[in-house]
């Protein structure tokens, strides 16, 4: 098996980190995953996805702070 991508977005400029997101998730073929690794809670991005990418994601805490959360991002098999 791969190895899973890791996004760190902690260093990036927040005004990037959401397209960047983005682009990282829309790159993902059916079941494939990556972990964002932020600084804060990123629910304004879960919102974000269920917006404009409605059914097409998956979303697994891995660790919720307090100074670091990990979320697995996947794209969905269906």
């Amino acid at each position: 098996m791969a190895e899973e991508r890791v996004l760190d977005v902690r260093e990036i400029v927040p005004r990037e980190r959401h397209p960047l997101i983005f682009r990282t998730f829309d790159e993902l073929r059916p079941g494939e995953s990556f972990v964002l690794v932020n600084d804060h809670d990123p629910k304004p991005l879960f919102y974000q996805f269920q917006a404009e990418r409605a059914g097409q994601f998956t979303w697994e805490y891995l660790e919720q702070g307090p100074e670091v959360w990990r979320v697995r991002i996947g794209r969905s098999k269906g």
